[in-house]
C-alpha cells in the first residue's frame, strides 16, 4: 500500500492516505521551507526537492525503492493558480497549469494501480471545459509497459470539505482514475445543513455541519495577531469582495 506524493507541501494530503491505512513511500516538493517541514516531521521519510519537470520518474521510483506497477497510489494537488477564480485564469498556458501533466507523465511512468489527483473547482469551467477534458484525455492515453498495454478508468467529482465533517466550505475537483478496471463511487457526504440532518430517502444518515466552534472552540486565547497577519486578512477581505470567497 506504498503511495507517491506529489507537490506534497507540508504534508496534509499524505496524512489523510495514512489514516486510510496507506504508507507514504516518497513525496516530491519544491518549496525549502515545506521540506524542511516534512523533514522535521517525517525523519525517515525519503524526500525530493527539486522542479518536477527535471525529475525522472525512475529517480522518484529508485527513492521509494519501487519499480513500475508497484506504487499502489499517485496523490497529489498541482498549483491551482493557473484554475483559481480568483488567478488569471490563464490555465494550460501557464507554466504552472502546465505541472498538471507532470503529474500525469510521472503516473504514466510509475504505473500506480490508482491515482487521485486534487485541484480548484475553477479548472471544471476555463474555456469551458477545455483544461479539464484535456487533462482527462491525458490520463485515458494507454500505455506501453513491457509489451502490455495499460489504461486508466478515469471519474472526477467536485466535493465539498463540509460535506465530510470539515469547519469550511471548500470545494475542490478530485480526479480518480485506477487501472484494475474498478468502477468507483465518490464517498457519499456525511454532513448538511441541519435542517437536512438525518436519514435520507436512501437511507443515508447525515450529521449537521460542524462550526467553527466545533472545530476550535476549545483552544486557549490567540495571542494578539501579527502586524504579518493584519495584513494578509485584509488581502483575504478584498478578495472576498471581489471574487466572492
Amino acid at each position: 500500500m506504498k503511495v507517491i506524493s506529489l507537490f506534497s507541501g507540508a504534508g496534509g494530503m499524505d496524512i489523510g492516505f495514512e489514516k486510510a491505512g496507506f504508507e507514504i513511500a516518497v513525496a516530491v516538493e519544491q518549496d525549502p521551507s515545506c521540506c524542511n517541514t516534512l523533514k522535521l516531521n517525517r525523519p525517515n521519510l525519503k524526500v525530493i526537492q527539486g522542479d518536477i519537470s527535471g525529475i525522472e520518474a525512475a529517480h522518484i521510483l529508485k527513492e521509494a525503492d519501487l519499480t513500475p506497477l508497484e506504487p499502489a497510489l499517485v496523490i497529489g494537488g498541482p498549483p491551482c493558480q493557473s484554475f483559481s477564480l480568483a488567478g488569471k485564469r490563464l490555465g494550460m498556458g501557464d507554466k504552472r497549469g502546465m505541472l498538471i501533466l507532470e503529474f500525469v507523465r510521472i503516473v504514466h511512468e510509475t504505473l500506480p494501480k490508482a491515482f487521485v489527483m486534487e485541484n480548484v473547482q475553477g479548472m471544471m469551467n476555463w474555456e469551458n471545459g477545455k483544461a479539464l477534458e484535456t487533462v482527462l484525455n491525458e490520463f485515458r492515453d494507454p500505455v506501453i509497459y513491457n509489451g502490455k498495454e495499460y489504461s486508466y478508468d478515469v471519474s472526477y467529482h467536485v466535493l465539498n470539505a463540509a460535506d465530510y465533517g470539515v469547519a469550511q466550505f471548500r470545494e475542490r475537483l478530485f480526479i480518480v482514475g485506477n487501472r484494475l478496471k474498478k468502477n468507483f463511487t465518490f464517498p457519499y457526504p456525511t454532513h448538511g445543513a441541519k435542517e437536512l440532518a438525518g436519514s435520507d430517502m436512501f437511507g443515508n444518515k447525515n450529521l449537521p455541519y460542524r462550526t467553527t466552534w466545533d472545530a476550535i472552540g476549545g483552544l486557549p486565547d490567540a495571542d494578539e495577531p501579527s502586524e504579518t497577519a493584519k495584513r494578509v486578512s485584509q488581502t483575504i477581505k478584498g478578495r472576498i469582495e471581489k471574487h466572492g470567497y
